[in-house]
């Protein structure tokens, strides 16, 4: 099997690359974005010989399908939407199956975080989104949407849950990554850069769709806040979540919920910094004059708080979930919930956030080449793994030594 990584380089790229890379059944592992020199650090760091380097322009969609041409299936890595979309255009034209992380659901763009993505002309965004799902089926690719930590594990146990019961009525998902307790001490808002933070911050300021009273509504970040208790995997921590987009599929793929939202979690503090920071108005985007100078507030912010919140040497993230589906199973009111707490490997180099990133992404990717994903066009995580295929996905997550635990009660 051979499997190309768009953006090789970056954090989850590289966390694809590396479990691929002990793969038996992957032969060939291609890493592909615009320096050389950050993809041949990564080939060094990994010490394999399947890993080969692919210098290009991955927007030119020539040069891209060029190289998906070369492969069995491919993985995209990037941060931003502009360039995933470009991706997935070049895929789907070409018949060529690909895994990507972002949590957008491409057959309905985010009409609020389309990040100078290119709409052909004469169609609407969500024209465009069909278009692209209509052409995968027409040449036979499969585009898995959304399939990293959240979106991703999130929604494929969410769907497992709703599953479970007889009928389905309420889910919400918390996840989230978070600096150590130890390391949230030492850094502003209780927060260290694990994921590209501009792309953090614009999650707290977009409105967003969740399922109210049975009707889908949009609604401000950061609404619905809950302050709990973790205590499973031996941990007692206390933590809090709000709402945030990031599994937006539910909206279209579960419209029978009577609820339904997504929680990004925190540790405690960090709401009433980003409370401030608004208040201020340093979390703009409209220019405003300072001495004759035009500045935006958010780069500006960006500017000075980034090299605050990166990690010191020595510090670690952790990547937490609590999910919880409730309705109704041999007419009893029931409840199931999915925890994970992991952790980062410093023996391999590789945060938290990575490993349950890049994991489900290699996972996913490894599951494309053996066709047992069978479906085609835009296929969100919760559609696509299910049954035998989730038993086998929790198992191969095990492997990785990240651990997924399912209870389930019945509630009064």
């Amino acid at each position: 099997m051979k499997i190309l990584i768009f953006g090789g380089s970056g954090a989850i790229g590289r966390a694809c690359a590396w479990d691929l890379a002990q793969r038996p059944e992957v032969e060939k592992i291609g890493l592909v974005g615009r320096r050389r020199e950050a993809l041949t650090q990564v080939q060094m760091w990994i010490g394999s010989p399947k890993i080969e380097v692919h210098a290009a322009d991955i927007l030119d969609r020539r040069e891209a399908q060029k190289l998906m041409r070369a492969y069995d299936v491919g993985i995209i890595s990037v941060p931003d939407r502009k360039t995933s979309y470009s991706l997935i255009h070049s895929a789907v034209e070409i018949g060529f199956s690909v895994v990507d992380n972002l949590e957008e659901y491409h057959r309905r763009p985010d009409a609020y975080e389309t990040e100078g993505l290119e709409v052909p002309e004469g169609m609407s965004l969500n024209d465009y989104g069909d278009w692209l799902d209509a052409k995968a089926k027409e040449t036979g690719a499969t585009v898995l949407d959304g399939l990293g930590f959240a979106p991703g594990i999130s929604n494929i146990t969410v769907g497992e849950g709703i599953r479970k019961l007889d009928q389905a009525e309420k889910a919400i998902a918390r996840v989230g990554g978070i600096p150590s307790k130890e390391a949230a001490l030492r850094h502003p808002l209780r927060y260290m850069i694990t994921w590209a933070f501009e792309h953090v911050l614009r999650e707290y300021m977009v409105r967003l769709y969740v399922i109210k009273n049975g009707k889908v509504t949009e609604v401000p970040a950061l609404i619905d806040r809950e302050r709990f208790r973790f205590t499973r995997f031996g941990q007692d921590v206390e933590l809090e979540c709000a709402v945030t987009p990031g599994m937006p599929s539910f909206i279209y793929t579960r419209p029978q919920l009577k609820e339904f939202a997504e929680k990004t979690i925190r540790w405690p503090g960090h709401w009433e910094g980003i409370d401030a920071l608004k208040e201020i108005g340093l979390l703009d985007l409209e220019p405003v004059d300072f001495q004759g100078i035009k500045i935006v507030p958010r780069q500006f912010l960006l500017h000075l708080i980034r090299p605050k919140l990166l990690p010191r040497e020595g510090e670690t993230d952790v990547c937490v979930m609590w999910n919880t589906i409730t309705g109704i199973k041999n007419g009893r009111p029931t409840q199931i919930d999915y925890y994970m707490w992991d952790e980062a490997d410093t023996k391999h180099g590789l945060t938290s956030m990575a490993r349950v990133t890049g994991f489900p992404q290699a996972i996913g990717a490894l599951f494309l080449g053996k066709g047992l994903i069978t479906q085609k066009g835009i296929v969100a995580p919760e559609d696509a793994i299910f049954g035998e295929l989730y038993e086998q996905f929790i198992h191969e997550l095990e492997k990785r030594n990240i651990r997924i635990l399912e209870e389930i009660k019945e509630i009064q």
